[in-house]
């Protein structure tokens, strides 16, 4: 485990549900003993998101949180990247608002970082199924399968789930790359890992635990038209030469 950690929760219109996913976070911090810090940064949320959270904050005093907050939606990837900016530890966590993995499962991605192993860690769904305990509904389920074979053909990210919120990064090597990012929204994911193996950092696909949680945000239809032009874009980047480091 590291010594020190910052912890992203990007979040849009999560009000309703992210009081006890940020309860869960915090005492994680706390009862680790980590010199930890939380950073929510609410994604131009029309409802009281920034609130909620500070309201949780202010129950952990002892543990040092940044509730960051823009009136314009601008997308998750914008969001993560916000966070992930404002991050002041070495290594640096983000995972999804809803804690469908659970929190208890960073230290998997956590300690190959800390060791010097990988630079870039993250949570898979596809390696151990058996590790699914909730699954989303069948077409859903079958649509992200699809939808993960046009990445790995797309992108030539050769893993298994380049999708599931749960991801570690050794920030000395990837903050410079977050000044290459061009993805705001769906497909932000994929750019993040293309850009650390384009530039030789090293990644391992961790499976982890992880359970469906009602109230996604993600639209098949739409995001999967997105994905196809978000996926052209990291394309006709690399190929362009702007992810190369000024």
């Amino acid at each position: 485990m590291p010594k020190s950690l910052s912890i992203v929760i990007p979040a849009f219109n999560e009000s309703e549900r992210i009081a006890p996913g940020l309860a869960k976070i915090l005492t994680y911090i706390r009862e680790r003993k980590i010199d930890g810090e939380l950073i929510v940064v609410d994604d131009g949320s029309s409802d009281d998101t920034a609130e909620v959270a500070r309201n949780v904050a202010s129950e952990y005093s002892d543990i040092e949180t940044n509730v960051i907050r823009y009136e314009q939606n601008r997308g998750k990837g914008y969001a993560v990247k916000t966070g992930l900016l404002a991050a002041r530890a070495d290594i640096a966590l983000f995972s999804d608002a809803d804690l469908s993995t659970p929190i208890d499962e960073a230290d998997k991605l956590l300690t190959p970082i800390a060791n010097d192993e990988m630079d870039v860690t993250f949570g898979s769904r596809a390696i151990d199924r058996s590790l699914i305990g909730t699954h989303q509904p069948w077409r859903r389920e079958q649509g992200g399968k699809v939808m993960n074979f046009v990445i790995r053909k797309m992108s030539g990210l050769d893993f298994a789930d380049t999708q599931c919120g749960f991801k570690a990064f050794n920030m000395k090597k990837f903050r410079p790359l977050l000044d290459v990012m061009t993805v705001d929204r769906f497909g932000f994911d994929v750019e993040f890992l293309f850009v650390a193996k384009y530039h030789g950092l090293r990644l391992a696909e961790i499976p982890v635990r992880w359970n469906d949680v009602a109230g996604s945000k993600v639209s098949v239809f739409r995001d999967t038209r997105r994905m196809f032009s978000e996926l052209a874009q990291v394309r006709r980047n690399a190929k362009n030469g702007l992810y190369d480091l000024k």
